[in-house]
Formats: structure tokens, C-alpha cells, sequence
């Protein structure tokens, strides 16, 4: 997996206040600026020229940074190892393993090791939560209709 850097460090209390006020900056200039498309930043006298979507990937990473989470990044099209992805989905790697062979997740083999591409990953973890959000309401309903106090 190119570009991906991995790092459980947590962020340093320093780190966690620059890195809210630095979120709150960034949030409070995208909001005020829609039609904004690129941004000028400097670093140590040299100025670079960052796309939007950058910044909000920035903002991204210093929300989560400033709630004192690790952070790594990893492009879309990255294939995972079953035990990345068992992780992602806070799952077990046989468990993980028994969705490939079942097909619910798409997979590809390298020699006798499967690969899970992160889209894909993604998919299905979008569609598994959206189907424990309606389980949830399913039953919320159920407990009003019952008038459980709920």
C-alpha cells in the first residue's frame, strides 16, 4: 500500500490544542469562504498552493487530532490484509474472513493471501451500519407503539 503512513502514537496535549485551534480556524474559513477553491500556505518561507479538497481532508485530521485520536490516512484504492480490514470493522480476522467467503465483501487472492480493497471495505461497513441504524428505529418504534417510556 503506497501513501499510506500508519502510526498508533497518540497526539502529545501540545499537539491536541494547536491542533483544535488550527480545526476551528480552518472550519471557520471554509464556512466564510464557499467559493474558495485553493488556499495559500506557508511553510518555513516557502508558499504552497493546497486544492480545497485538501483543506477539508486537513480539517478532517485535525478534528480527530484535537480530540486527542492517532490518525492514518489511506487512499481508497488501497488494498488492506484481512487483519486491517478485521480492524476497521472491529471484527475478528475469521470472522472477517467467513463475510469474504460468504461474498459479502469482495476480495481478490495474492497467492494464498486475500486483499480487501478499502472501497469496498467501506461499502459494506456504510450498508452494515445503515442496517443496525433502522434495527434501531425499528425498535425505538416498537417501544413507543408499546409505550415502554422510551
Amino acid at each position: 500500500m503506497s501513501n499510506v503512513e500508519y502510526t498508533n502514537d497518540l497526539p502529545s496535549p501540545e499537539a491536541v490544542s494547536l491542533a483544535r485551534e488550527s480545526a476551528a480556524a480552518l472550519s471557520r474559513l471554509l464556512r466564510e469562504r464557499p467559493e474558495s477553491d485553493r488556499a495559500r500556505v506557508q511553510l518555513d518561507g516557502e508558499e504552497l498552493i493546497l486544492p480545497r479538497s485538501a483543506l477539508s481532508l486537513l480539517r478532517n485530521l485535525l478534528s480527530e487530532m484535537a480530540q486527542g485520536h492517532a490518525v492514518t490516512t489511506i487512499p481508497v484504492h488501497a488494498e488492506l490484509t484481512t487483519q486491517q480490514a478485521a480492524d476497521m470493522l472491529n471484527v475478528s480476522r475469521p470472522f472477517l474472513v467467513k463475510l469474504l467467503e460468504n461474498d459479502e465483501i469482495p476480495h481478490t487472492r495474492v497467492g494464498t493471501h486475500r486483499r480487501v480493497r478499502l472501497k469496498d471495505l467501506l461499502e459494506y461497513k456504510k450498508m452494515r451500519d445503515q442496517k443496525a441504524e433502522e434495527s434501531l428505529q425499528e425498535l425505538a418504534d416498537q417501544a413507543q407503539n408499546l409505550d415502554m417510556g422510551y
